[in-house]
């Protein structure tokens, strides 16, 4: 086969359906001379005519006739091979899905998109992975074939997109001397007892910066490793947990609790979804992104919009 060119089987097919080199040179959109030229090269190599006059017409030789069907399957497969995917319909494709979502977004944006789904396409199916595979390359390794959250530097291949920046607020329960307060100063947000979200255990954070630019310090009373674990704390006692301003709503609703503007000035949190070039073109995977999407817009929308 190397000194064979694939080219001529299109060639070829198109010269046994029409026989004539004039017809297949503009079934193929190209010129008589060159039809000519292939015609001449595939004599060769089968070492037969393939195509001979006969009064004003060309005729196939036995030989021809012989490769006809053969060859036409090859050259139809061939350009189904390089036509575009004709795959079933994402929506209607039946696969699992490996999703690695930052704790905040699993009580609030996963129930969201699993209902989307069971709409939009029944047969995906969600299972969420840990985080502590973040200290692994995930994405690269395929143990992970979506990431949603505050995506941190990986991988240089890895594509990423931000859907929604988020405002941090203040979460208390009804009768926190904080709930319904006109204005939360800093001084009276230090003052109280508050609940830490870390997955590594970790107690100091930016809020803890900023109070400390004004000399000021809070108390933590609890660091706990999931946003609904805290979200229950300040439920059930005085202390403040921290939660997103939009997509957190739901399960702050849920829950009973009230909100306020944080007094300091804390950057925005940005959440993005990443995933690994190996997905990028696929069907199934680009209607994964384009609902993540669409739910994290509805969120940002209906935040802006209270």
């Amino acid at each position: 086969m190397d000194h064979v060119d694939l080219n001529l089987i299109e060639a070829l097919d198109a010269l046994l359906a029409e026989n004539s080199v004039t017809k297949a040179a503009a079934r193929l959109h190209t010129s008589a001379p060159a039809m000519s030229r292939a015609l001449g090269r595939l004599r060769r190599a089968f070492d037969d005519p393939l195509l001979v006059r006969a009064g004003r017409d060309l005729v196939p030789t036995p030989r021809a006739l012989e490769l006809r069907g053969e060859v036409h399957a090859v050259a139809t497969r061939a350009r189904a091979l390089f036509a575009p995917s004709n795959t079933a319909d994402p929506r209607s494709a039946v696969r699992m899905f490996d999703l690695q979502v930052t704790d905040m977004l699993s009580t609030t944006f996963i129930p969201a998109l699993i209902d989307d789904l069971r709409v939009q396409a029944p047969g995906i199916s969600l299972r969420l992975r840990p985080e502590n595979l973040e200290d692994t390359p995930a994405l690269r390794e395929g143990l992970v074939d979506l990431e949603i959250g505050m995506i941190r530097p990986g991988d240089p291949e890895i594509r990423s997109e931000t859907l929604v920046t988020e405002t941090l607020i203040g979460a208390v329960r009804p009768d926190h001397p904080l709930a319904g307060a006109n204005a939360v100063t800093p001084q009276r947000f230090a003052a109280a007892d508050h609940v830490v979200v870390s997955r590594r255990g970790r107690v100091h954070g930016p809020i803890d910066d900023q109070l400390a630019d004004r000399a000021l310090h809070r108390r933590v009373v609890a660091v706990v490793p999931s946003f609904a674990s805290a979200l229950f704390l300040a439920r059930e006692t005085d202390v403040v947990c921290v939660a997103p301003a939009g997509l957190g709503r739901p399960m702050l609703d849920a829950l009973g609790l009230r909100t306020f503007p944080i007094p300091l000035r804390l950057p925005p949190v940005t959440i993005a979804m990443a995933w690994h070039p190996r997905n990028h073109h696929d069907r199934t995977h680009q209607l994964l992104r384009e609902r993540t999407r669409r739910i994290m817009a509805a969120a940002a929308d209906a935040s802006a919009q209270e």
